[in-house]
């Protein structure tokens, strides 16, 4: 499986189900860095004002950002997270737990420069997520993680056929 290299690509790859639960994750907590974007893609969809935004329900602005043409990369990386940390928890803690690596519900903890991946620990992960969850699913996975720290995770773009 060949990794896109953008996470505006993989978003875009996603269903309009996949990309609404994104959304409705990512307003429950919206990251700082990817607010402005959200609401500007809010703004664009619906053609309103930007203050207009504030005062729509959560329902409706996910509705809108799941909705929206084009979005920047530091949103489209945002809602990709927010899809995993949601909906598929599951899944990031079987390639976590498949992989060898310490985490909390799927969360890894914080460290200054984590170790690259050693390629035994991401064929397990790999094996242990393909066996259980739906290939596009895994393939999102790990190509958001890939996106998120090439240099920790570069070993997935090999291990994942």
């Amino acid at each position: 499986m060949k990794l896109e290299t953008s996470a505006a690509r993989v978003w875009k790859r996603l269903t309009r189900e996949e990309r609404l639960a994104a959304a409705r994750h990512f307003w429950a907590e919206p990251p700082r860095d990817a607010l402005g974007p959200a609401q500007a893609a809010v703004v664009q969809t619906l053609r309103v004002r930007p203050q207009t935004v504030r005062t729509l329900d959560p329902e409706r602005k996910a509705s809108a950002l799941a909705s929206a043409g084009e979005i920047g990369e530091v949103l489209a990386a945002s809602l990709l997270v927010a899809l995993h940390l949601g909906e598929r928890r599951a899944l990031l803690a079987a390639f976590l737990d498949g992989a060898g690596l310490v985490h909390d519900n799927g969360m890894l903890p914080d460290e200054p420069s984590p170790p690259p991946m050693d390629e035994g620990a991401a064929r397990r992960g790999y094996e242990a997520v393909s066996r259980s969850f739906p290939e596009d699913q895994v393939r999102t996975y790990l190509n958001t993680l890939w996106l998120q720290d090439h240099d920790r995770w570069a070993i997935l773009d090999q291990v994942v056929t």
